[in-house]
């Protein structure tokens, strides 16, 4: 089952048919018309049979696949794939499978019919279908459009007037792209719905002043929305000097948008009122649902499904509420007590009172917003929705988020990805260090985790609100660094020298400062400024303005604009201490907001110093092409999947044998070095005279593996004595007889690779080096899957002990290119296969001759419910 959005952002629900629907088919068919039944079944067909009934709804979820898609309760569309025979055999079933569907006619043109092929696509590959056709009427222009524009490669016969279409469904490069763009124009029209109502209706709108009630109607009106607004009381007949409603239903007009700012008590009854009405959207201010526990958790649920189950999506619960400045719609429908002026950047967060603190420090620092949206508890809309939108939104160009939680952090490191290529994306992680309530809007983000997926994405992480506003009206006001040169020019030595030693921490580039005398005049300032900014091997500059005694700041203000003004590098200030853009800094724009080329000022030159290298750090990132995901030759996909089906046909979570193991990786081309399991001291030395000497001989205890500190380990034995001896010795030491018996491997530098599926982010893959004090220092890089090309290099080269593989003074460097196939194989194994749930790769040896893993563990599971595969659909 899952939830799906329509083509125009619209919520519908889809599962697989069952005899229960029965009835509904029914309706569902009496109500198409005659031309959309004779497209379908190529005749009139104007009733169903009850054969046909029974037929349809009763099918068997492998070789007759049936979805249904719901809306409001009533079916809107039916597809079905029906696997053929094998025209060879009577008995036996094909690959191949014909694929129908229909939409009821006032759905048509909303894009169901291409979700409904995604879906069944998807079913039918589980399934080991890989080919479909279809028999169309060739005036069925919708039809064949939907099957020509779904990205298959589809081949063409015609026999009259029957069109017989046959292709393959394997999910190609290009059958992604068709659905990541159709996701994408979806989900960005879904928050366009929200963020752009033609009507208001605010449900609880209270008198009391103080009330959520009463200050969200008030944003509304003093926003001067340019729609009706309809507040909805019980008891009073206006509120605010506007007519109110007892219901969402007694309004006369429609309503696009409900602000719901009542009881979470009373959800339910006025759920059902929009449901009844046909509101589009809710923006839920409400809190008590999933933040307080488990009986909330569960109100918060039925509230989404119910929202979605009629078309809804849903902002909040426990929401601060959202903003457009756009003056077309003029919606302030949050809590916040002060809201920006118009401007460029947009802004998601979920915590309802620090979003409010957020807004008055954006407004205090002078950075207009776009839009705004605080999703409360994320119930529903999350920051992946925001950000499709704001790809697209011609008026944003700047992306701020605040991040407790993510919804499905694979999607989020995949649009990220994207977007970041042309809209800076600065985020701030929360939720560090406290046990959350479960399905609240805050949960742990491990820091070391967060700050490599955030980088592999190309977004900018800070660490606090503050950093946070640095960077963003950094990249929101100036132009992106071309160096990592920086140019500092001031009146005050110390304040500069400070500013170079910050800059250089972060990275960058520092030539002696240029000081200016205390006395120096507006002139004398614009003229140091432009002579180093000129600098063709100069990529930004900041300037330290802080004059012993009071003087008038415009002089100041006007000179540095003027001796900046033409150069494409990025200039930031410490002018006279002030925070943002300070007056006489801005460039104004038509309704007076500063605009691209103001100059933004910081307390102090340490954080403008940050700031910029930050922003270098992401320039650096966006300049490099996009690199794309290698998939090494030798890799048995189908192979992999087999096993995994058949271990986990009866099993819930458990971890592979060390057999198994050696099975699945080497489907990958991934090769463990040669063992031999033995259970005494004569089958020890057979193993050693199979495998040639020298070898290992390894305890196999759960706390021996790979800990050679333990003493579970004998190495370069060359003899039947040694051997037989390792092995009493280890089987008196470990109480267990089941002993490895393992040809050496050449020495090298030992490595460890991890891939663990973690709650907050999805499937990571981390790199390391071996060792206990490495592994106590968290020395470990992490990258979200699938690996790009780049992705594995940057790992291999992440870790502070990294410089060992390069070699040293009395060691060789090791085959790197070896290790980044390593990590290619895993992360191309973990991805085909979700029902991984953890996989441990040490050592891994890495000499100048290759990399040799010694061993691996694999554990097992259900696929997790955060992946970013298959057919679209909501969190």
């Amino acid at each position: 089952m899952a939830d799906v959005l329509a083509s125009d952002g619209g919520v519908v629900h889809m599962r697989p048919i069952t005899p229960a629907d029965a009835d509904r088919l029914v309706a569902f068919h009496s109500g198409l018309s005659e031309r959309t039944r004779y497209l379908r079944y190529f005749g009139p067909y104007p009733t169903m049979s009850a054969k046909d009934v029974a037929r349809s709804t009763n099918v068997d979820h492998r070789n007759r696949v049936s979805l249904v898609t719901i809306l409001g309760g009533e079916i809107i569309a039916v597809g079905l794939y029906e696997r053929l025979k094998d025209p060879d055999s009577s008995e036996a079933w094909s690959n191949s499978a014909e694929v129908a569907f229909v939409v009821a006619d006032a759905h048509q043109g909303r894009g169901l019919g291409s979700i409904l092929l995604e879906h069944l696509a998807g079913a039918a590959a589980e399934n080991s279908i890989d080919v479909f056709v279809a028999e169309v009427l060739a005036e069925n222009r919708g039809m064949v459009t939907v099957f020509k524009e779904a990205g298959y490669q589809v081949s063409r016969s015609i026999d009259g007037s029957v069109l017989h279409l046959e292709f393959r469904i394997d999910p190609t490069e290009a059958l992604l792209s068709v659905r990541n763009s159709r996701e994408r124009a979806s989900e960005a029209r879904s928050v366009r719905n929200l963020l752009s109502p033609t009507s208001v209706a605010v449900i609880g709108a209270s008198t009391q002043v103080g009330k959520v009630g009463n200050t969200v109607l008030s944003n509304l009106l003093g926003a001067n929305f340019t729609g009706p607004v309809f507040p909805v009381n019980t008891d009073r007949r206006s509120v605010q000097g506007v007519r109110a409603y007892a219901t969402v239903r007694d309004i006369p007009d429609d309503v696009d948008l409900a602000v719901v700012a009542v009881p979470a008590t009373q959800i339910d009854a006025v759920l059902d009122d929009c449901m009844e009405k046909g509101v589009k959207g809710l923006i839920v201010l409400s809190a008590g649902f999933a933040e307080t526990g488990p009986d909330g958790f569960e109100a918060q649920r039925r509230l989404v499904q119910e929202a979605r189950g009629h078309g809804m999506r849903l902002v909040g619960p426990n929401a601060l509420g959202i903003a457009n400045a756009d003056p077309a719609v003029a919606l302030n429908a949050t809590l916040a007590p002060v809201m920006p002026a118009r401007g460029r950047v947009g802004f998601f967060c979920q915590s309802g009172p620090l979003g409010a603190a957020i807004l008055g420090e954006a407004h205090a620092r002078r950075l207009g917003l776009s839009t705004f949206v605080s999703a409360g508890n994320r119930a529903d809309v999350s920051g992946n929705d925001l950000l499709q939108y704001w790809d697209s939104d011609p008026e944003t160009d700047v992306i701020l988020l605040y991040l407790e939680s993510f919804g499905n952090p694979r999607k989020f490191s995949r649009i990220a990805r994207r977007v970041a290529r042309t809209k800076p994306i600065v985020a701030v992680r929360s939720g560090r260090g406290a046990t959350r309530a479960r399905g609240a809007h805050t949960e742990i983000i491990d820091n070391s985790i967060a700050a490599d997926l955030f980088a592999q994405a190309g977004v900018i992480q800070v660490e606090s609100i503050s950093e946070l506003f640095d960077c963003a009206v950094l990249v929101g006001y100036q132009p992106l660094p071309t160096s990592s040169r920086l140019a500092v020019v001031g009146n005050s030595a110390a304040l500069a020298w400070l500013a170079v030693g910050a800059a250089e921490a972060e990275g960058l580039l520092v030539d002696d400062p240029i000081n200016l005398p205390p006395e120096a005049g507006p002139d004398d300032f614009a003229e140091a400024v432009r002579s180093a900014i000129a600098a063709p091997d100069i990529g930004s500059l900041i300037a330290i303005v802080v004059p012993p005694v009071y003087v008038q700041m415009a002089p100041f203000a006007a000179a540095l604009r003027s001796a900046v003004s033409g150069f494409d590098k990025p200039v930031v200030t410490t002018f006279f201490a002030e925070q943002g853009i300070a007056q006489g800094l801005e460039v104004n724009g038509p309704d007076g907001n500063p605009i691209a080329g103001s100059i933004p000022s910081y307390p102090d030159p340490e954080r403008a110093a940050r700031a910029l290298g930050r922003v270098w750090r992401y320039s650096q990132w966006r300049s490099r092409p996009a690199s794309r995901v290698v998939r090494p030759t030798g890799i048995d996909a189908d192979r992999g999947r087999e096993l995994i089906a058949g271990w986990a046909e009866n099993a819930g979570s458990r971890w592979l044998s060390d057999l198994e193991v050696v099975e699945l990786l080497a489907a990958y081309g991934i090769d463990i070095v040669d063992f031999r399991e033995v259970s005494s001291a004569d089958e020890a030395v057979a193993a050693a005279a199979e495998l040639g000497y020298p070898v290992a001989a390894k305890a196999t205890g759960e706390m021996w593996r790979s800990r050679p500190d333990l003493s579970g380990v004998r190495l370069d034995l060359n003899s039947e004595e040694s051997v037989g001896t390792a092995y009493h010795d280890l089987a008196a030491v470990s109480g267990q007889p089941l002993l490895h018996i393992q040809r050496m491997a050449k020495r090298g530098v030992g490595c460890v690779v991890r891939v663990q599926d973690d709650p907050s982010f999805g499937s990571v893959v981390s790199f390391g080096l071996s060792g206990l004090i490495l592994d106590l220092l968290g020395d470990r890089a992490y990258r979200a899957l699938p690996l790009t090309e780049d992705d594995a290099h940057i790992l291999v080269d992440a870790p502070r002990a990294a410089p060992l593989l390069s070699g040293t003074a009395t060691t060789e460097p090791v085959d790197k290119e070896a290790l980044v196939d390593v990590l290619q194989r895993i992360s191309a194994l973990c991805d085909d296969l979700p029902e991984i749930r953890e996989l441990l790769c040490e050592p891994i040896l890495a000499s100048r001759h290759g990399a040799e893993l010694l061993f691996a563990r694999v554990r097992i599971g259900p696929e997790p419910s955060h992946l970013d595969l298959g057919p679209r659909r909501l969190s």
